[in-house]
């Protein structure tokens, strides 16, 4: 039996090639449950393990993609059963173990979910890990004491997928959103999506020189990180939380210690790769019941297995809007 993939292939210590290639099911790793995949996504880290010296590729040939939803082919494990539909996101699959840019994967039990009854395995991927992270920043913000009475609630990096999905949920909740791009193209779109308000990035992008601004939002999920998330901290209000979800602005934090001393400001890391299993499941039904599903399909592009590489170059250069869905059988 084979399967089509998109095999990453290191040709020299500075180059790597992807294509779509015919492969032996028995090329396939170890693990107890294999899954026929229906659709995967594109994510950031997908870009960077298609470049070469990714530093999240240990060995090649490699299959990226570190989501993907579809239906139990065979399983060891009396968890699942043949045709459960399951999920699968995190757990370094992708980068260390062979992923969801093919038709089929074999992983371990423990790193699948069941699909919620209300959701396919199309919007599961218009979801995927984006979307699990938007759930889990909004759920430990909820965590925190956030409640839409406090007041404005701020989306960094909402053009993007954790942002699109992160406004749509808070939308639905009831909060006001304030949505941060530096697209203003896309202010029609996050409006539709349940912003109230759009700020251009380069409002809000830079560090103040002053550590302490006026008290603006009661929350933050916070996409972008860097110079962003430092002049955030210093406009939070008493007591508010920033979830921090990712890094497009960089690694470095050049923050003043005075929102964390004076104000009681909160940073929360957000991580979804090594979440619990056993926590994962309250998290994927409070997305099936928080995110407005009718708004997927404006956030969606669909795409081929053919399509990948050119889609993460373009989600490194951040000119990727919403989520891509890609359809691993067309």
């Amino acid at each position: 039996m084979t399967f089509k993939a998109l095999l990453i292939e290191k040709k020299g210590p500075t180059e790597v090639t992807a294509s779509v290639q015919e492969l032996a099911e028995d090329r396939l790793p170890a693990g107890n449950v294999t899954v026929a995949v229906e659709y995967t996504t594109v994510n950031y880290k997908d870009g960077l393990c298609l470049q070469a010296g990714s530093p999240l590729v240990r060995s090649y040939p490699h299959i990226a993609g570190i989501d993907f939803a579809g239906t139990v082919e065979n399983s060891e494990d009396p968890r699942y059963q043949t045709g459960d539909k399951v999920i699968l996101t995190g757990w370094k699959v992708g980068e260390l173990h062979w992923g969801g840019f093919s038709q089929k994967a074999r992983v371990n039990a423990d790193w699948l979910v069941p699909l919620p009854k209300n959701l396919t395995t199309k919007q599961a991927m218009a979801i995927g890990t984006a979307g699990f992270a938007a759930i889990l920043a909004v759920l430990t913000l909820e965590d925190h004491g956030l409640k839409p009475e406090q007041g404005e609630v701020l989306v960094t990096g909402a053009s993007g997928g954790v942002g699109s999905i992160a406004t749509a949920i808070l939308g639905k909740l009831g909060y006001q959103v304030a949505a941060v791009t530096g697209r203003p193209e896309t202010s029609d779109y996050l409006l539709s999506l349940g912003a109230t308000r759009i700020i251009a990035r380069n409002e809000i992008g830079s560090v103040s020189r002053k550590p302490l601004e006026s008290e603006v939002w009661a929350g933050c999920v916070d996409a972008v990180g860097g110079e962003m998330l430092a002049r955030v901290l210093g406009q939070l209000k008493y007591g508010a939380s920033v979830a921090a979800v990712g890094l497009a602005g960089g690694v470095a934090l050049p923050a003043s210690m005075l929102p964390f001393l004076l104000r009681g400001v909160n940073l929360l890391g957000i991580d979804s790769v090594l979440y619990p299993a056993e926590k994962r499941v309250r998290a994927w039904q409070r997305i099936s019941e928080d995110l407005p599903l009718e708004k997927l399909d404006a956030m969606m592009q669909m795409a081929t297995l053919a399509d990948v590489p050119l889609l993460c170059h373009q989600i490194i250069q951040g000119q990727v809007q919403g989520r891509v869905v890609v359809d691993v059988n067309t």
